[in-house]
């Protein structure tokens, strides 16, 4: 699928117009949509980003950069953000249909915002644009739901919390049990499933957590880090639910799971680089890793505030020991009364020491502004950017930000 030649020219001619007041568009968008269907903000939408506008600036990105290479040579790339959107999409159990709502309140919020400048010819092409990347994004959700093995949408089913275990001083894993009869299914590693939870307020709010346990183990763990309120954003409404409320025999709704930071087959060297929490999807791989005896060198970096803020610090040595050629590099901010080592030091993340072999495919989790930092001194030591894979938890402000 690709634009027409007239809704190209149309689009290119346009879009930095649309692009400078597209980041307008999308809360004026918002608005419109939870104003008519007050359901999604309170049973779908993340009402923390929404206030932050974390989901409305990561909306504006998507939008603009699949606008901008739909214009340019680097079409094919639009896999790649469409990709995370539509894995993230399937794990939320989104349908076709919804589609029409959110073209419907967004066009108006175009209008209002670019009022005469939308012409019926304008008005056109991003009719055309948005439903080329709205029909991308319902065939790849299709897509994902068969390989799945369900009907398009219906992804939630029941667990039982067997165990759970503190794995910092701020960090949960919850070990997650079938409730049906029906095996829980293998994943890949580097998955994550949603868990949806009714608030004391009524709402039914949705969160994803990376799988951490071995992909073909008789159940799922995942781990849940509380979140505070700061002054620049609100405390964690679903994870400091799961962290305070919920112990072993406590009924849990998930997903099937779903994501694209997957570990890929073969025998390339792998570079694992994450902060805080991000180390969870990193634990899936190196658990697979582990199991299998797989025989790559295998580079992990981790950097956290402490060694009692570092969740599932035990279990990243005992797995690294485990796999044949893996080696371990940690950065934290504080190192309390502890002394740097060959592979713990005091501070920030440094790569510029770090070996790293041509060939190696790169995963990488953690806050944003630390994955930027990581991925430019990726790039400046001659990294393909293409070698560089990377999980967001929240809204993928990634995409406007590279």
């Amino acid at each position: 699928m690709s634009l027409s030649a007239a809704s190209t020219e149309v689009i290119r001619a346009t879009l930095p117009a649309v692009g400078a007041a597209i980041e307008d568009i999308t809360p004026l968008f918002y608005k419109k949509m939870f104003a008519a269907h007050p359901e999604l903000e309170r049973d779908l939408f993340n009402r923390g980003n929404q206030k932050q506008g974390q989901q409305q600036k990561a909306l504006a990105g998507s939008i603009a950069a699949f606008a901008a290479l739909q214009v340019s040579a680097d079409a094919p790339n639009t896999d790649l953000i469409m990709s995370r959107i539509a894995n993230k999409h399937a794990s939320l159990g989104i349908t076709a249909d919804q589609y029409k709502i959110v073209h419907k309140y967004l066009f108006e919020a175009i209008v209002d915002v670019l009022s005469d400048a939308v012409t019926p010819e304008v008005a056109a092409a991003w009719d055309e644009l948005f439903w080329l990347m709205a029909d991308t994004l319902i065939a790849m959700e299709h897509r994902l739901y068969a390989e799945a093995g369900v009907e398009d949408g219906k992804v939630w089913r029941e667990v039982t919390v067997s165990r759970r275990v503190l794995q910092s001083a701020d960090t949960a894993s919850f070990v997650l049990s079938a409730s049906d009869g029906h095996p829980l299914p293998d994943y890949l590693p580097g998955q994550y499933i949603s868990v949806g939870v009714t608030l004391p307020d009524g709402a039914r709010q949705i969160r994803q957590y990376s799988l951490v346990g071995s992909p073909t183990a008789d159940d799922w763990q995942i781990s849940v880090k509380a979140v505070p309120a700061t002054a620049d954003s609100p405390a964690g409404e679903v994870s400091n639910f799961l962290y305070d409320n919920v112990f072993e025999g406590d009924v849990l709704q998930v997903s099937l799971p779903f994501g694209d930071l997957v570990l890929e087959e073969g025998d390339a060297p792998l570079l694992l680089v994450s902060a805080g929490i991000g180390c969870t999807p990193m634990i899936g791989i190196l658990n697979h890793l582990a199991a299998t005896a797989d025989a790559r060198r295998v580079s992990v970096l981790h950097a956290d505030r402490s060694p009692s803020r570092h969740a599932h610090r035990a279990e990243l040595t005992e797995l690294v020991q485990k796999i044949p050629f893996a080696t371990m590099h940690r950065w934290y901010e504080d190192l309390g009364t502890r002394e740097e080592q060959d592979t713990t030091r005091l501070g920030r993340a440094d790569l510029s020491a770090i070996d790293i072999e041509d060939g190696t495919q790169v995963y990488l989790c953690g806050p944003m502004p630390f994955m930027l930092s990581v991925r430019e001194t990726l790039l400046a030591r001659q990294m393909p950017a293409d070698a560089i894979h990377y999980e967001v938890f929240g809204p993928d402000s990634w995409t406007a930000s590279v």
